[in-house]
């Protein structure tokens, strides 16, 4: 039995933040040497919303660089960008036809962001959903590191494959149930304006947020402009207090610190003695991922490379399920 296969990707939509750094990457990165992973920049998503077209290669390699920079080791895994796979493409097509239209309709984050977009909204907001689930089918992929907000869509893909499996495969099935992999601590990363808000790329403060390649200067700025409250003394957990919870449970993830250490730590605390500390250690977790992106950055023939070779297998699987998924349907194969 060989490993089994996880999949994921970010969109490249802007700097990645400690959201998607402490909710997604690290969890790939300390899960990677388990299975085989498939990690791409989801630039076909990143239109799915008004989108810049002047930055959309150069932030696709962005996101790649900072996958390395981060810790995707390529022993374990394989990096590339989901457009340069036209199977995604492809098996979306298919994926949209038998998917019924209530499901999408149904889901949360469509409702959210059609409602901030008003009579803009595309269609691909609707159906990203299932290019989301074809993502996920092409690799055959066992898990999938989601955070909470993602979950839906996980089990949107799980539906899907159900009902193609019944219709369409009944005797040998041809897509995969997938499971949800979700990191317990730093699942869902909460915005530094608004506590009760996820960190996201889309909020217009920059200061809600600290990106991955943000300068020691704007870190600390954004740690002492944040959110608090008046009280002294910081506990987790305490839903009066979402700010409080927050920022501690960000000190824990990028020190490295239990949950108990912490809470021991700064349970007489006040703000102005917990901030530089946390200061000091956003920027000293930063500061080895903003180095290694630097020089990957500085050689652009590595990472073209890393890219390639990365596409090369991804669709040496895609092709093949893509494939099976049309025969299964009916099609004729290419002469």
């Amino acid at each position: 039995m060989g490993k089994q296969r996880v999949l994921s990707g970010v969109q490249p939509t802007g700097n990645l933040h400690l959201g998607n750094y402490l909710g997604a990457i690290r969890n790939w990165v300390e899960i990677q040497e388990q299975y085989e992973n498939f990690f791409c920049v989801v630039d076909l998503h990143a239109i799915t919303v008004p989108h810049n077209p002047a930055t959309l290669a150069a932030d696709s390699y962005t996101i790649a660089a900072l996958y390395l920079a981060c810790g995707i080791d390529l022993k374990y895994s394989n990096i590339f960008i989901q457009s340069h796979v036209s199977a995604h493409s492809e098996l979306a097509w298919l994926l949209n036809c038998i998917t019924p239209l209530n499901w999408l309709q149904d889901m949360i984050q469509f409702k959210e962001k059609a409602l901030k977009q008003g009579e803009n909204v595309g269609a691909g907001l609707l159906i990203y959903p299932v290019l989301m689930a074809a993502d996920i089918l092409l690799y055959q992929a066992d898990k999938v590191p989601v955070g909470e907000d993602q979950k839906q869509h996980l089990e949107l893909t799980r539906d899907i494959v159900n009902r193609f499996n019944h219709q369409f495969a009944k005797d040998t099935p041809v897509l995969k149930l997938p499971d949800p992999l979700i990191r317990k601590e730093g699942a869902r990363v909460m915005s530094l304006t608004d506590g009760t808000r996820k960190m996201s790329k889309s909020d217009p403060s920059e200061l809600s947020r600290i990106n991955l390649l943000d300068p020691p200067d704007q870190i600390a700025n954004k740690i002492k402009r944040c959110k608090t409250d008046p009280v002294r003394g910081l506990t987790f957990d305490d839903p009066e207090r979402p700010e409080c919870n927050n920022l501690l449970t960000l000190y824990m993830l990028l020190s490295s610190k239990t949950k108990e250490e912490v809470a021991a730590e700064c349970q007489d605390m006040g703000w102005g003695q917990f901030k530089p500390l946390f200061t000091e250690t956003a920027i000293n977790a930063l500061k080895p991922i903003q180095e290694k992106y630097q020089q990957i950055m500085d050689d652009k023939g590595y990472l073209e490379s890393v890219l390639r070779d990365g596409r090369e297998k991804a669709e040496a699987i895609a092709n093949q399920t893509l494939r099976d998924v049309k025969a299964a349907l009916g099609y004729s194969m290419p002469l």
